[in-house]
């Protein structure tokens, strides 16, 4: 059996009710839910939610909340491994055999179902205990600078300044979007950035962090974008 499971608790604080606040004129989980439903391969669309109105929305656009997510697990301290792992727990206790899972975060209205089924794909390998989305960095990370307290410059590596930027490691970085699992990963915390693991890299283009009002906008203009 492979399940979805889309994290979204209430109590947003830098955006508020983000996870239910219109986005080009549909609530954001919607887009979760709608590319886990047009991907076909879940058995199960389920929501974790401890917000009544939140699964409510979430109800209307085609996902289970099949039950309330408890207050331990929805506080500001609780990890996405936390919520994953009582999930799963639950859905193994209601029987069947429950073999893939996807996190798939709320919050992510640029993912596709052909990247869902490609993580799907790459889980199967026995090898493979998680399979996520991931993005390259724009520019070269070797290449980093910090400011101190005056301003002042200096390199995180200087031994890279005279390095050309083709001759530097194309580096990467998590897209925020979903994360395959094999079930009994999830309920023994395995580490998701471990050698067990492999990258679904998508196109930068469709990777947008959305945790303040100017992140939501430029995510809007972008989703107008390549809608056209």
């Amino acid at each position: 059996m492979n399940i979805a499971i889309i994290p979204a608790r209430g109590g947003s604080k830098r955006i508020p009710r983000k996870n239910i606040k219109l986005f080009y004129g549909k609530p954001m989980i919607a887009y979760s839910i709608e590319a886990a439903k047009n991907a076909g391969c879940f058995d199960r669309i389920i929501v974790s939610t401890d917000d009544d109105e939140i699964a409510n929305v979430a109800t209307r656009w085609g996902a289970e909340v099949p039950f309330m997510r408890p207050s331990g697990i929805a506080d500001d301290y609780a990890t996405t491994m936390d919520v994953m792992e009582h999930a799963v727990n639950w859905c193994v206790t209601q029987g069947g055999a429950v073999n893939n899972v996807c996190c798939l975060y709320a919050t992510a209205p640029f993912v596709l179902p052909k990247y869902l089924l490609q993580g799907l794909r790459v889980l199967s390998d026995n090898k493979v205990q998680f399979a996520f989305s991931a993005t390259s960095f724009a520019f070269p990370i070797q290449r980093a600078i910090r400011l101190n307290d005056e301003q002042a410059v200096s390199m995180f590596s200087p031994e890279f300044e005279q390095t050309r930027s083709q001759d530097l490691v194309e580096a990467f970085h998590d897209a925020g979007q979903f994360y395959w699992g094999k079930a009994e990963a999830y309920i023994a915390h395995k580490p998701i950035f471990a050698d067990h693991s492999r990258a679904i890299v998508l196109p930068r283009k469709y990777v947008q962090d959305i945790d303040t009002q100017e992140d939501w906008e430029l995510a809007e203009a972008l989703y107008k974008a390549l809608a056209c």
